[in-house]
């Protein structure tokens, strides 16, 4: 059925749902782990030269925190015998670095979680996993 599975990690509650799901998917397909986790570019502004934190600062806690994410998923992937790889990019735009990575890593499938944001907030913000699903043609199953 599936042989390679991404599955994007933001450390949240929710997404380790996804992560649950991927690793169990996995496991029933004898399918590959993709992980992938997605740093914020640095906030330059435009405004003003002074910055509350340093780019390099800002740039190792964004790995830090991006490549524990990823060691998470590898471990738990390790635990139930799944081989995985994982990967940290930095994006603009999680859904575009999603899509490229589930391009590269030649994935049948994308396993993500939602957010569960309703109404004005969701109109607002925008979901990372709606655009995957909008500009993506890959299958991808969503976990709440």
């Amino acid at each position: 059925m599936y042989k390679r599975i991404l599955v994007p990690t933001d450390g949240s509650e929710i997404t380790g749902k996804a992560v649950q799901s991927a690793l169990a998917l996995a496991k029933l397909c004898g399918a590959e782990l993709a992980v992938i986790a997605v740093k914020e570019p640095f906030p330059y502004s435009a405004i003003s030269e002074m910055q509350p934190v340093p780019p390099q600062e800002f740039f190792d806690a964004q790995e830090r925190i991006a490549s524990a994410n990823v060691k998470t998923v590898l471990d738990a992937a390790a635990a139930a015998g799944i081989k995985a790889q994982g990967h940290t990019v930095e994006a603009l735009h999680a859904w575009e670095a999603i899509l490229e990575q589930a391009k590269t890593a030649a994935c049948d499938v994308i396993v993500m979680a939602s957010h569960g944001r309703r109404g004005v907030s969701a109109l607002l913000l925008g979901s990372e996993t709606q655009k995957v699903l909008t500009h993506g043609t890959l299958p991808v199953l969503v976990v709440r």
